[in-house]
């Protein structure tokens, strides 16, 4: 729970920042959940996330049903790490 609080002070400290014209700002659009999924709590929700990731190359799979969109294969990403 705590982590979600800090993900998401850290993630609208990034978007004022970056409203204010700043480059350099902290990719909180990184972090997604285990399974792959988008987190809707960030700011501009899912769409935003789903918005950044594509910008960075990601491919997003649809939601289906009640599961969210999430990040196609985001196990290669992190094997590249």
């Amino acid at each position: 729970m705590t982590t979600g609080i800090f993900l998401r002070i850290a993630a609208e400290t990034a978007e004022e920042d970056s409203s204010k014209g700043e480059r350099l700002i902290t990719p909180y659009w990184r972090v997604i959940k285990e399974d792959g999924s988008l987190n809707e709590k960030l700011p501009g929700g899912m769409e935003a996330q789903a918005v950044h990731l594509r910008e960075e190359g990601h491919a997003i799979q649809s939601s289906s049903g009640k599961k969210p969109p999430r990040v196609e294969d985001f196990e290669k990403s992190l094997q590249e790490l």
